[in-house]
């Protein structure tokens, strides 16, 4: 039987290093993201010791029982991200969401002005809307822009009341027609 390299010689990890390095990374599975008490963590060679990895901290990462098994004497290429880079990088998606959802809501009730303006010509002076109704102005606003359906509803007022709408949502589908064959 041959004997082992001096490269591929396990030494054992001081309970201080070990202790340090669980430190390092939060006490956290820098694979999974387990931690006590649901996970038994251990410390794990990023370059195995098979392969000339030595027992120096940045050679060194928290791992719970599971990866460390699962990974066992691969080499990573890259070291994984530490906990602060995952919470930074969260964080900057939480702040892009915020800044996302304002501007779709500053959009939607743009939209929704725009709208009430329209229904402003179609329905002058009468009590509640027909839900369906705004919804459909809204739709025909943001596909067509708010001057081309103020122009739509100005024209269709030629009708009679009872037909307008009608006419109205004739006059904006031609428009997306139009716009849809690239005329």
């Amino acid at each position: 039987m041959a004997e082992p390299s001096a490269t591929s010689v396990r030494k054992p990890l001081s309970t201080r290093l070990r202790f340090d390095i669980f430190k390092r990374d939060g006490f956290t599975c820098q694979y999974c993201g387990a931690h006590p008490p649901a996970a038994v963590l251990e410390c794990d060679h990023i370059t195995p010791v098979a392969l000339g990895g030595e027992n120096e901290p940045d050679n060194l990462i928290t791992a719970c029982f599971t990866c460390n098994r699962g990974k066992a004497n691969v080499s990573l290429e890259l070291v994984p991200q530490s906990l602060a880079e995952r919470a930074a990088e969260v964080a900057e998606r939480e702040e892009q969401l915020r800044g996302y959802a304002e501007v779709m809501n500053a959009r939607r009730e743009r939209i929704e002005r725009e709208a009430w303006k329209v229904m402003g010509i179609l329905f002058p002076g009468r009590g509640p809307v027909q839900r369906a109704d705004f919804i459909s102005v809204k739709r025909f606003v943001e596909r067509l822009g708010v001057h081309a359906v103020l122009d739509a509803a100005e024209c269709s007022m030629t009708k009679p009341s009872h037909r307008a709408f009608r006419y109205f949502c004739g006059i904006c589908w031609g428009v997306i027609r139009k716009q849809e064959v690239g005329e």
